[in-house]
C-alpha cells in the first residue's frame, strides 16, 4: 500500500520537480547575490566594534557614586546561572542595607553570557557590559572578583537604561 502512496506522490510531481532542477538554480543565486553584496569587516586592533545597548557582554557588578555596591548578596544570580559560574558569599553590614556581598567571584571560564543573572536580580546590580575582549593566560585569571567586577554606575547607564525600558 505504501508503494502505491509513493508512486502516486511521484506521479503528482512535474519532470522538472523530480530532477530539483529549479532548487538547485534558487541555491546557485541566492550565494551569488552574497558573493556580489559589499562586505564590511573590521580590521579588529586598529578599529574597534562599538556595541549597541542590547550588546550582552561580560557581566559587571555596578558601583554606586559613593563607592558601594547595589548587590545584597540575596545570591539569586548565582542560584539561575545555569554554568554554575558565579558564587556569593554575604556578609552582614550596620548600613541602611543590612547585607552585603564579602565574596563574589564570576568564572568566566563557565560563564556563557545568557544574562539571566541580570535579569533576575531586584537591585539592577548585576549587569552585562559592553567588554567582548577576554584573554587569559592561566585559569586562575579566568576568575573575577569584586576588583575586577565592580565598574561605576555612569559607565553603565545605557545599558541600564535600556533594562529598565523592557521591565
Amino acid at each position: 500500500m505504501e508503494q502505491k502512496a509513493v508512486k502516486r506522490r511521484e506521479k503528482d510531481l512535474k519532470f522538472w520537480e523530480r530532477i530539483y532542477i529549479p532548487e538547485i538554480l534558487k541555491g546557485l543565486s541566492l550565494t551569488f547575490k552574497n558573493m556580489v553584496r559589499p562586505k564590511f569587516t573590521f580590521e579588529y586592533p586598529e578599529e574597534k566594534f562599538v556595541p549597541s545597548s542590547a550588546y550582552r557582554g561580560r557581566p559587571v557588578l555596578v558601583e554606586e557614586e559613593n563607592g558601594e555596591e547595589r548587590c545584597v548578596a540575596c545570591g539569586l544570580c548565582s542560584r539561575v546561572c545555569p554554568a554554575l559560574a558565579i558564587e556569593v558569599q554575604a556578609g552582614e553590614t550596620e548600613r541602611e542595607k543590612e547585607r552585603f556581598p564579602e565574596k563574589f567571584e564570576i568564572n568566566m571560564l563557565r560563564c556563557i553570557f545568557c544574562g539571566f543573572c541580570e535579569e533576575v536580580c531586584p537591585e539592577e546590580a548585576i549587569v552585562m557590559s559592553k567588554d567582548y575582549e577576554l584573554a587569559f593566560s592561566s585559569r586562575e585569571e579566568g576568575i573575577y572578583g569584586k576588583d575586577k567586577l565592580l565598574v561605576p554606575a555612569n559607565q553603565l547607564q545605557d545599558r541600564i537604561d535600556f533594562l529598565r525600558q523592557y521591565k
